[in-house]
């Protein structure tokens, strides 16, 4: 019987609860993973993922559309701390020109500074508390049943409460891919294979 010892990855990515939201995007993106384990100091607090991230996102309001000037501003008199402040105005303006852009635009340049909202909020807000977990020992096909059952694509492998490795469904879809999860008996021995590849 194949168990999730027998599969889990022990070199288990985890964030702090206090990781900015735009950190824990790019450590996903550097680690090519979808989600991990939320951690403060040996305790887990709960689980991020992708697709906490995205929703948290979609929660935020939306980025101050693109102002004009005023166009009735009079000519007036200026000296030259009026001109000073209005070359402060300025920079601030220059900051925001992307905004009140649409979507496409916005993520073609992520570094903006509508993006940088997300550096100011962080996991503890939008990561998932209900923990998804199995111990070591648990059948492959049981702890499949029970991702399908609870909608996840990862499940954490804890003897009580210590972390031991994670279990996602790309780990399991790589054991069926490799027969692990099926059992060959033979009454006369393994079968002999052919030169055409056929057995007897």
């Amino acid at each position: 019987m194949l168990r999730l010892a027998d599969i889990m990855s022990t070199e288990v990515v985890t964030v702090s609860p206090d990781l900015g939201l735009r950190d824990a995007m790019d450590l996903f993106v550097a680690e090519h993973i979808s989600g991990a384990p939320v951690v403060s100091g040996h305790q887990v607090l709960g689980v991020v993922s992708t697709t906490d991230l995205l929703a948290f996102a979609a929660g935020l309001p939306e980025a101050p559309p693109l102002r004009e000037p005023p166009s009735d501003m009079g000519e007036r008199e200026t000296d030259g701390e009026d001109d000073f402040n209005e070359a402060q105005a300025a920079f601030f303006t220059e900051m925001w020109e992307d905004a009140g852009a649409d979507v496409v635009e916005r993520a073609a340049s992520p570094g903006s500074p509508e993006w940088n909202v997300l550096a100011e909020h962080t996991v503890s807000e939008a990561m998932t508390s209900s923990l998804c977990s199995l111990p070591p020992e648990t059948a492959v096909p049981m702890a499949a049943e029970y991702m399908k059952e609870r909608g996840v694509h990862r499940v954490l492998v804890m003897d009580k409460e210590r972390l031991l490795g994670i279990v996602t469904t790309s780990d399991i879809s790589g054991a069926v891919a490799e027969h692990k999860l099926t059992e060959r008996r033979f009454v006369f021995g393994k079968p002999q294979v052919r030169a055409d590849g056929s057995h007897w």
